[in-house]
């Protein structure tokens, strides 16, 4: 374990927190042994992170020995129990899911740089493999990182340089305890199918067969990493959006990717699992002006004014409500009769006299019309939005100000009507709108 040892000193600085994930098998143990003998030359804080997700019957059992361990070592135990899984069935992604949220929990509670995880040679191997089985898209195919950063921490896997044999062989020579999950014997399982099956093949054809998949990994992640720099180099993606026009007609593959960057900063708060064929159906969008198509999780992808989006539909909000104060509505800040005259459509000047009171915001209703200030003939709401670019998810909850008669009074920050009184005609009445 000497790469893997050395590895680990170069790469975490002195006087820093760890956060360990530990099962209890002999990959992760063998992680927290290696980390804790580190841990007194570069003066680190260890924190052992495990997870009991009481569906087997050793579930106790590992995480007893993974606790006396710690207590030992004097290493810092944190547990995550979860028993939802005694009244729903058990779902790997959703216990990754679970973890990720626990050690990202642990990572701001001790303000840790560093999240290690004890994946290794033959783990990457197999992901490698049924990916290529099953298809992905250029990032999956690179399997498993070595390192790689989110939300401000480093998640570091050092053993993925080695495989489970060396583990076995390490944790013998150094008396290291550890409990077998008899689950990766079944070989109902696709992941350990490949393990016993395909895996001993390979290791027969060449015997380093980990240390040529990390090889290809790391290749694929270097062209992986050039094309995501393009992309943001050449702001194709702005403010969660791709720029069509700065995309070549028939590049696909930035298409692809760019669609793909999307997706995956969605995947970072929220469930959006995308198909080849719904990516595929999303890139015959970009040929075709404000058309749109749902996907997965309440999501849809659109084309509008020249830029692909990918937003989550959402209920249209009703609401009525007297504005004779300052107010607050979604994107907007109102100010009732606050600072001066202003000639934009941002600012409205009003009489009294002219309108019913109460003054209201509302959004906007089927037939809505208004009569702009100097042109005399009424216009519909629609055709305002439509002209000043106002996206369709938008239109239904814009807000528009209208009297107690329901005439409409003004479209902040687009149009103003007839009513809107200049610097040098007479009002009572000023409002202020500004977009938040």
């Amino acid at each position: 374990m000497e790469e893997e040892i050395k590895y680990i000193q170069n790469k975490i600085e002195e006087n820093n927190s760890v956060v360990v994930a530990c099962s209890g098998g002999p990959d992760s143990m063998c992680l927290l042994n290696i980390i804790t003998n580190v841990a007194t030359v570069k003066k680190l804080k260890i924190i052992c992170a495990h997870v009991n997700h009481k569906v087997r019957k050793k579930s106790d059992e590992e995480e007893k020995m993974v606790r006396e361990y710690c207590k030992n070592k004097n290493i810092i135990f944190e547990l995550l129990t979860i028993d939802e899984y005694k009244k729903i069935k058990f779902n790997e992604d959703d216990a990754r899911k679970r973890r990720y949220v626990f050690f990202e929990e642990l990572i701001k509670k001790y303000k840790a740089q560093y999240l290690l995880t004890a994946h290794h040679g033959d783990d990457l191997v197999e992901t490698v493999l049924m990916r290529l089985t099953r298809g992905s898209n250029l990032n999956g195919y690179i399997g498993i990182k070595k390192e790689s950063k989110n939300k401000g921490y480093y998640i570091l896997r050092p053993l993925l340089t080695t495989t489970k044999e060396k583990i076995i062989n390490y944790n013998k020579e150094n008396k290291v305890p550890y409990e077998n999950d008899e689950s990766n014997n079944s070989t109902n399982y696709t992941r350990n199918r490949y393990r016993k099956e395909i895996l001993p093949f390979l290791k027969k054809e060449e015997k380093n067969i980990h240390q040529k998949y990390l090889k290809f990994s790391e290749e694929l992640n270097s062209y992986n990493e050039f094309v995501i720099k393009y992309i943001k180099k050449n702001k194709i993606i702005v403010d969660n959006s791709i720029i069509i026009n700065k995309l070549e007609k028939n590049d696909m593959f930035l298409k692809r990717k760019s669609l793909e960057l999307l997706i995956s900063e969605i995947q970072k708060e929220d469930i959006l699992d995308i198909s080849d064929n719904q990516i595929r159906e999303m890139l015959t969008l970009f040929d075709k002006n404000n058309k749109s198509i749902d996907i997965n999780n309440n999501y849809k992808c659109i084309n509008e004014y020249g830029k692909i989006k990918i937003i989550k539909k959402e209920t249209k909000k009703i609401y009525n409500i007297i504005l004779e104060n300052n107010l607050k509505i979604d994107n907007f800040i109102f100010y009732f009769n606050k600072g001066n005259y202003e000639k934009s459509n941002n600012c409205i000047c009003l009489l009294s006299d002219e309108l019913k009171l109460p003054l209201r915001i509302r959004n906007r209703k089927n037939g809505d019309k208004m009569e702009i200030k100097n042109l005399g003939s009424l216009k519909k709401v629609n055709e305002i939005f439509i002209n000043s670019k106002v996206s369709k998810d938008n239109r239904d909850e814009y807000p528009i100000l209208v009297d107690s008669n329901d005439t409409i009074i003004w479209l902040p920050g687009l149009k103003k009507s007839k009513f809107a009184k200049d610097k040098n005609e007479k009002y009572d009445i000023i409002i202020k709108c500004e977009a938040r």
